[in-house]
Formats: C-alpha cells, sequence, structure tokens
C-alpha cells in the first residue's frame, strides 16, 4: 500500500505588502530586497483572520480537488509553529471545523520543515492501513511574529497555507521521505520566545521574535539541502535527470538557485512563487505545489522532489510520483 496526492491547494490572505511599502516603513529599497531575496510581495493576514481560518480554505480547495467530501478525511496533520492557541491543537481546531469527527487530529511544529514532517507522518499513517484519506496541512501567520524594525527579517516572511490530500493506492505516490534534525544549530534561527517563558511569541511588550544569522542560515542551507537531495537520489537509485520538477522550500530565490545547480537542474524545472509570498515556512512548499498543478506544468505521472529547511535546524525532503 503507498499514499498518493490525490488533491492540492493552498490560500493567500487579500492583503498584500509590497517591496514599496516596506520603503515607506524601513531603510530599504524594492531594489535590494529583489536581489538578495527575490521576494517582491509578501500576504499579511487581516486582524480578525487566523491561521486555522487560512488552513480551512486551502484544505476545503484541497480536498474539492481530490472529488472528495470533508467526512472523507480519517487524519489530520498539520505543520506549523504559529498555532492559534497552545491547545487545543491546530489539527483538532481544523477538524471541528471540517466535520470529521473522531479521526486523529494533531499539529508538529519543525519551523519550515513542517509539512515535510507532517506529509511524512501522514504517509506512515496511510502505509500501514491506519488511514485511508490523510489531510497534511501547512498555515502560518509569520507576521505576527516578524519585527518590523529589524530589517534582515522583516522583509522575508509572510503569511499562508497550504495543504494536499493522500488517499491510499496500489501504485506508488509518495516514493521516500528523508527527515533531520541538529539541535546544535538552533542559534541561527529561532524565535525568542514561548509560553514556557512566560511571554507569548509576538507579543510586542516582550519583543518576542523571529531572529535570524542570515549569511550563515544561506550557507548551511544549501550545504544540507543539496545533501539531503543527493541522500534521496541514492537511497531511490535515481539520477538526477529523472527528476520532473524540484518544489523547493521558498525561503529565498538565491538559495533555491544554488541547490538547482547542485542538482545541475534547470530554473526551467524548478517550481518558484517565492516571489508572490516571501517565506511562508510551512506553508511555502505546499504553496508551490499547488500553484505548479493548477497552472498544468505539473502533470499526473511526474517525478518530484520537495525539500525544505527550517530553524532548529530540521531539514528533510520527499520523493513523489504525482
Amino acid at each position: 500500500m503507498y499514499s498518493r496526492i490525490a488533491g492540492t491547494g493552498s490560500y493567500l490572505p487579500a492583503q498584500v505588502v509590497t517591496n514599496f511599502d516596506l520603503e515607506r516603513r524601513m531603510d530599504t529599497t524594492d531594489a535590494w530586497i529583489r536581489e538578495r531575496t527575490g521576494i517582491e510581495r509578501r500576504h499579511v493576514i487581516a486582524d480578525d483572520e487566523s491561521n486555522v481560518d487560512m488552513a480551512e480554505h486551502a484544505a476545503r480547495a484541497a480536498i474539492a480537488a481530490a472529488g472528495l467530501r470533508p467526512t472523507d478525511i480519517d487524519m489530520i496533520s498539520y505543520g506549523t509553529t504559529t498555532p492559534d492557541l497552545i491547545f487545543p491543537n491546530s489539527g483538532a481546531l481544523l477538524q471541528a471545523r471540517l466535520g470529521c469527527r473522531g479521526a486523529p487530529a494533531f499539529s508538529l511544529e519543525a519551523a519550515c520543515s513542517g509539512f515535510i514532517y507532517a506529509l511524512a507522518v501522514a504517509d506512515k499513517f496511510v502505509r500501514t492501513g491506519d488511514a485511508r484519506c490523510a489531510l497534511v496541512v501547512g498555515s502560518e501567520v509569520l507576521s505576527r511574529i516578524t519585527d518590523y524594525s529589524d530589517r534582515s527579517t522583516a522583509i522575508l516572511f509572510g503569511d499562508g497555507a497550504g495543504a494536499v490530500v493522500l488517499t491510499a493506492s496500489e501504485e506508488p505516490g509518495i516514493i521516500s521521505t528523508r527527515l533531520h534534525a541538529d539541535g546544535s544549530y538552533q542559534n541561527l534561527l529561532y524565535c525568542t520566545g514561548g509560553p514556557a517563558r512566560g511571554a507569548a511569541p509576538g507579543n510586542m511588550r516582550s519583543g518576542d521574535y523571529i531572529r535570524m544569522a542570515g549569511s550563515e542560515v544561506f550557507k548551511l542551507a544549501v550545504t544540507l539541502l543539496g545533501r539531503v537531495v543527493e541522500e534521496t537520489l541514492q537511497v531511490n537509485n535515481l539520477e538526477q535527470s529523472q527528476i520532473d520538477w524540484l518544489v523547493p522550500h521558498q525561503a529565498n530565490l538565491r538559495i533555491i538557485h544554488a541547490v538547482a545547480k547542485k542538482l545541475d537542474m534547470p530554473m526551467q524545472r524548478v517550481i518558484v512563487t517565492v516571489q508572490d509570498h516571501g517565506n511562508t515556512s510551512t506553508a511555502s512548499v505546499p504553496l508551490a505545489l499547488d500553484v505548479g498543478v493548477r497552472d498544468g506544468r505539473i502533470k499526473r505521472g511526474d517525478l518530484l522532489l520537495l525539500e525544505a529547511l527550517g530553524g532548529g535546524v530540521t531539514w528533510g525532503s520527499a520523493l513523489l510520483r504525482y
């Protein structure tokens, strides 16, 4: 038994913050941001909008694309670093809205690798027969833990959600997932606060925000993502030329270019959406996947390689036949 992606969905909030908007708030320019990141705009949720609101939009789109009903979902694996509540977990909150009561529903936190981690867990549930129709979500509200006085991070992050539905299949869909972490790099990319420290992340008075050592993260990302790509190919006895599409974490265009170069893969075979929404952490891979599917570039039978690296650090890949 395998799991296979039956449908994809995504959601971006209506409010758009362009590089020109940031020019008016801080010492930066559109040209400077584009040159260093490739980002042109990012989306920010409204005051009355939440993480689970976005996830519900993405989830319903994925379920509809799969030709299913919300009540067909028999597990929810939800990646996020910015949940609405400490508990109930985001998966349970989403489950209540979808009406698929009784199925396991949970959230996990692996920063920008969260969707790859959530996908790997759901794949195991389907492969073992514990689920037949799994919903995998990545949703983030990074604008609420972004310090807009810190130019090095304020230009990068945005809000959004993406989702896929996995169904049981006799034909290979998800072929391989590779997950890694190394906590010794924790001080390179992190959020300064948390409930166990007595302050909620993003609290203006506590100053708990994303902090990043940009150049070090860039070098580490290129190294570790290149390594996990090589590992994935080796484990599955594949050549680089056999990959139809690279669907990378949309963090920085320079990182995407560097990883593609390591793969010797032309950019025409890389799904790039970072210019439209910036770094949306766990949402970025499913957002890019949904764009590639819906605009017709990714077709049934194509071999895809998904990869991401996030704070912790965590990193991973998923090889799949769409």
